[in-house]
């Protein structure tokens, strides 16, 4: 099975109101769409560009920024799900801020041409997002996003850096595992690429990263940018050598689109020079909560 990916190199931009963002959001939905990928990945924090279509007292409040944006929540998610719709294609949104049950979470959701398929909230927040933003811990559960191609998972940025959601997601059936990101310095983006080529290494599977570029000086949150977009195999037979499938000069904006075999997963973990797959179950890793298995909606 051959799928069509597009991953973004996403500036941070600002916006006049929520009508020019949503123009600018189908712009690129329909850029991807042309260059054929079936599914887009946005990149974490994509969203905070909505923060520019609020007051300067609101742009310059990380706290009531969070709430602001959750607010527009709903309006937010409707503009996806109306463009995956439109353009039947899979779409993981740039994960928003948003407020739920007194807590601040990090969360990516994910829409369908039938509609919202599900959400994956980010487990390990960054000391940025801990003490300075107060964005907390989602709840201790994964989400299976079941497809008619396969089934996928997402770890957003730092919870890529360890090895346990990517080894229980694989474990229920994932073979492709989407990074949404959003880092500021080379070093940041550098520890991000190094966990998705483990996470694809250690579970002979794909992995996707997405992340925001360039400056946006205007935003507290999100005011520099540092990242690329890139693809990440096994490095096994039939795979790159290095175990890199594609990827972007930084800082350019743009989607970095790619085709990968999915076929290919199954032919190494069953088959490969090494079956890191296979071994890597052998360790034994607890979350509180088991995983979520979305209803199949393709």
């Amino acid at each position: 099975m051959i799928l069509t990916i597009a991953s973004a190199q996403y500036p941070i931009t600002e916006h006049v109101g929520f009508s020019a963002w949503k123009q600018h959001t189908e712009r690129w939905v329909a850029d991807a769409v042309e260059k054929g990928a079936k599914l887009l990945l946005f990149p974490e924090y994509g969203s905070m560009e909505l923060v520019s279509i609020f007051s300067e007292e609101i742009r310059g409040d990380l706290q009531n920024q969070i709430f602001s944006l959750d607010s527009i929540k709903s309006e937010f998610c409707m503009v996806f799900e109306i463009f995956a719709k439109k353009y039947e294609v899979v779409i993981v949104a740039p994960t928003i801020p948003i407020v739920e049950n007194g807590e601040k979470l990090n969360r990516a959701y994910v829409f369908s041409p039938n509609g919202l398929m599900g959400y994956q909230d980010k487990f390990f927040m960054t000391r940025f997002e801990n003490e300075e933003w107060g964005i907390q811990s989602g709840r201790k559960a994964l989400t299976i996003f079941e497809t008619y191609w396969g089934k996928f998972g997402i770890q957003i940025c730092y919870d890529v850096e360890f090895g346990i959601g990517s080894q229980l997601l694989c474990e229920a059936g994932a073979t492709l595992i989407l990074v949404p990101s959003c880092t500021e310095t080379i070093r940041g983006c550098t520890r991000v690429h190094i966990g998705a080529r483990a996470r694809a290494l250690e579970n002979q599977a794909y992995t996707v990263v997405s992340q925001t570029v360039g400056d946006a000086e205007w935003s507290p949150a999100v005011d520099l940018n540092y990242g690329y977009a890139a693809f990440y195999g096994t490095p096994d037979h039939g795979m790159p050598e290095e175990g890199i499938i594609a990827a972007m000069e930084p800082q350019q904006a743009g989607w970095l689109v790619q085709d990968l075999d999915l076929s290919e997963i199954d032919r190494v973990r069953n088959d490969g020079q090494v079956l890191n797959f296979k071994d890597h179950q052998r360790i034994i890793s607890r979350l509180n909560e088991g995983i979520i298995i979305v209803e199949k909606v393709l």
